[in-house]
C-alpha cells in the first residue's frame, strides 16, 4: 500500500512540476521534475518486485523468487541515478553556462513546490509509520531495521521521500535566490545540488540491493539464537559450522554442520535431525529452508574453511 501511495504521489507532482518549470525556466525545478519522474519508475519497479517476488519455488527456481525483490529494487536505484540525478546535472550545467536567460513565472513555481512538499511529507509520514511498525514487530530500533532488513522497498520509499523533501526544499531556496539576486547561478547551484542528492540516494539504495543479491548472511541477533539452539540439542555435541543466507524477504537459508553424539544409531541421527529442523521452523518461521549435516569436529578441511570465514570468533 505505501508503494502505491508513492507511486500516484510521484506522477501527479513530476506533471505539476514539470509544467511549473516550463513557465518559470528554473533549472531548479526542471531538475525536480526529473526527479519526481525518477521516482514515478521507481515506485513501478518496486510494485514488479512485489509481486514477481512472491511466486512459489518450482523446478528451476527451487529456492523461490524472493530475490526478485532485491533485482527489481536494484533497477529502481539505477533509475534514480540515470533518470534523475544525471537529467538534474545537465539542468544545471546548462543554468550555469546560459546565466543571462531569464526568470519566468515564479508564483507556479512557488505554488507546486508547496504542494509537491505537503503531498512529499503525507508519503513520507506514511512511510515512517510502516518502518516504525516494523521495526517494533522485530524488538529493534530504526536505524538498526534499516541497516539490517531483507525488504528493500519500504527503505527505498522512506529514502526517496526524504531526498524529495530535502531536493523540494534546494529547489525553492534556488528559485527564491535567483529572484532576489538576478542571478541564475542559484538555480543552477541548485539543480547540481539535486542531482548530487539523487546520486548519493541512488548509491545507497544500490549498496544495499548488491548486498542482498550476492547472498547476505541472516541478520545477527537470528543467527545467535539459531546457534543456541543448536547447542541446547541433546544429540549435538559440538556445532561445527553455521551457514545462513538471505534468499528473500523474511526467508532465510539454513545450513548448519553438527557433530552428533557418536552413540546414535543411523535411525536415531535421521529423527534427531527431522526433530530439530522441525522445532528450529516452529520457533524461527524466517528460516525456509534447513539443512542439518552429520560431521566430524576434528575434520581438517572443515576447521580450515570455519576458521578461514569467521577466524576463532566462532569457537567463542
Amino acid at each position: 500500500m505505501t508503494v502505491l501511495v508513492a507511486l500516484g504521489i510521484n506522477l501527479g507532482i513530476a506533471l505539476m512540476k514539470a509544467v511549473a518549470g516550463v513557465l518559470s525556466g528554473s533549472a531548479a525545478m526542471l531538475a525536480e521534475a526529473g526527479h519526481s519522474v525518477a521516482d514515478t519508475i521507481t515506485e513501478g519497479l518496486l510494485l514488479a518486485a512485489l509481486r514477481r517476488s512472491e511466486r512459489p519455488a518450482d523446478r528451476r527456481h527451487p529456492f523461490g523468487y524472493g530475490k526478485e525483490r532485491f533485482f527489481w529494487s536494484l533497477l529502481a536505484a539505477v533509475s534514480i541515478f540515470t533518470s534523475g540525478a544525471l537529467f538534474a546535472f545537465v539542468e544545471g550545467f546548462h543554468a550555469l553556462v546560459d546565466e543571462d536567460a531569464d526568470q519566468g513565472n515564479t508564483t507556479v513555481a512557488y505554488i507546486v513546490l508547496a504542494a509537491g512538499f505537503v503531498l512529499e511529507l503525507v508519503s513520507w509520514l506514511r512511510a515512517i509509520k510502516q518502518i516504525r511498525t516494523e521495526a517494533a514487530e522485530a524488538n529493534t530500533s530504526i536505524r538498526h531495521y534499516l541497516r539490517e532488513v531483507d525488504d528493500p522497498t519500504a527503505k527505498t520509499v522512506l529514502l526517496e521521500d526524504s531526498a524529495a523533501l530535502i531536493g523540494l526544499l534546494l529547489a525553492f531556496a534556488g528559485l527564491g535566490l535567483h529572484e532576489l539576486t538576478g542571478s541564475r547561478v542559484w538555480d543552477g547551484a541548485a539543480s547540481l545540488a539535486i542531482g548530487v542528492l539523487l546520486a548519493c540516494c541512488a548509491y545507497v539504495l544500490g549498496h544495499t540491493n548488491r548486498g542482498l543479491l550476492i547472498g547476505r548472511q541472516a541478520d545477527v541477533a537470528l543467527v545467535r539464537a539459531v546457534r543456541q539452539r543448536l547447542v541446547q540439542a541433546p544429540e549435538v555435541e559440538v556445532l561445527v559450522d553455521l551457514l545462513t543466507m538471505l534468499t528473500g524477504t523474511g526467508k532465510v537459508l539454513l545450513c548448519a554442520r553438527l557433530d552428533f553424539d557418536d552413540a546414535l544409531g543411523a535411525a536415531d541421527l535421521e529423527f534427531a535431525c527431522v526433530r530439530i529442523a522441525s522445532e528450529l521452523r516452529a520457533e524461527f518461521p524466517q528460516l525456509d529452508e534447513i539443512f542439518l549435516e552429520p560431521v566430524p569436529r576434528t575434520d581438517p578441511e572443515i576447521r580450515a574453511r570455519v576458521l578461514a570465514r569467521y577466524g576463532t570468533a566462532f569457537e567463542q
